[in-house]
């Protein structure tokens, strides 16, 4: 008998909306399980010796898609989330809309969208210096890596979500989205 997870919630928003707050939150009080795309990816620049740089991520995603299809990291996390031991899992990083492909069709997925005006998202990624070189980038580089083809898909993607939240505000008030969400999917904190 395979162990399959309750609920797999897809995240999807912009740089610096805060996917990594929700994923805490989401872990730390309701156990959920962590995957996201990037980490394939991350794992293959290790070992290639590569810095985790935004331009390296997005040729190797997109030489990746193009040899094997868009969709096989979509098919690749599929996999590793419903196998998961949690009862909630969290699938991060969703870009594009092939990486719903494996998603989208089961029936205890839901694929959430954090809004945040761009402003707000520039100042936490230069905060934060996640990537190679943000510390220091400008607002309008920051715009510039906005029209990545990893990056100008999202907003379609956003669209398809089940549910939208806001993280405009403090951090109080968007674990409270995040609370009210959980519970409107019949889960509650641990």
């Amino acid at each position: 008998m395979t162990i399959m997870a309750k609920l797999i919630i897809g995240l999807v928003g912009q740089a610096g909306c805060g996917k990594g707050t929700a994923t805490d939150i989401l872990r730390e009080q309701y156990g959920a399980g962590y995957y996201r795309f990037s980490a394939i990816l991350e794992n293959i620049l290790d070992q290639l010796a590569l810095d985790h740089t935004r331009e390296n991520f997005t040729k190797l995603s997109e030489i990746s898609r193009q040899t094997f299809g868009e969709d096989v990291l979509s098919y690749a996390l599929e996999k590793q989330a419903v196998t998961a031991q949690e009862d909630v899992v969290i699938v991060d990083g969703i870009r594009r809309l092939e990486d719903l492909a494996a998603l989208e069709p089961l029936p205890h997925f839901k694929l959430i969208a954090i809004e945040v005006p761009v402003e707000v998202r520039y100042q936490r990624v230069i905060g934060r210096g996640e990537k190679a070189g943000e510390k220091n980038m400008t607002m309008k580089e920051f715009l510039e890596q906005e029209k990545f083809p990893t990056e100008v898909t999202i907003p379609a993607v956003m669209k398809r979500a089940t549910k939208t939240i806001s993280n405009a505000g403090t951090r109080k008030e968007f674990e409270k989205e995040i609370h009210d969400m959980m519970k409107e999917f019949g889960f509650s904190k641990h």
